[in-house]
């Protein structure tokens, strides 16, 4: 009898009082925590930019992408989670970086395992889920993506 459980790698992302899901193979890679001046009239999401690999990526806060306050990690808790793009902007913007609370955490979940919520999402949201009995946010690539876009040069 063959075993037919699905397990995916995934990573936990802690933001300013949530925490994001995400597959593993989304993430290009998790660089500590530099800040930048973002530069004048930029928006409030924009953190800054980072220098990766001869590219200079946006780096977005997602709490401020959903409409909360912008948070800058302290205490050196904070990382820069730098992601594969997949959309539209994918030939412009081929990664983007989201600014952490702290650090991501990796974790083997089965469909089983993951239960959709009815939670208020914001702009930068797909959906709620519970994971294990912790709730999780499964952030809205596309749009954090265009939000990118916008301001990448």
């Amino acid at each position: 009898m063959s075993d037919n459980s699905q397990t995916l790698s995934c990573v936990m992302i802690p933001m300013n009082g949530r925490q994001l899901l995400l597959p593993n193979v989304s993430i290009a890679e998790v660089v500590d925590y530099a800040s930048s001046d973002a530069g004048a009239n930029t928006p409030e999401w924009l953190v800054g930019h980072l220098n990766w690999r001869g590219l200079n990526l946006p780096v977005i806060s997602y709490d401020a992408a959903n409409g909360a306050t912008l948070t800058i990690p302290g205490d050196n808790r904070g990382r820069i989670v730098v992601l594969n793009t997949i959309g539209n902007e994918h030939q412009q913007v081929p990664f983007m970086a989201l600014v952490t609370q702290g650090i991501p955490s990796q974790a083997r979940l089965s469909e089983e395992q993951i239960r959709k919520l009815d939670g208020e999402a914001g702009p930068a949201d797909l959906m709620q889920v519970e994971v294990e009995g912790d709730t999780a946010w499964i952030p809205n690539l596309e749009y954090l993506e265009s939000l990118a876009a916008e301001v990448a040069h």
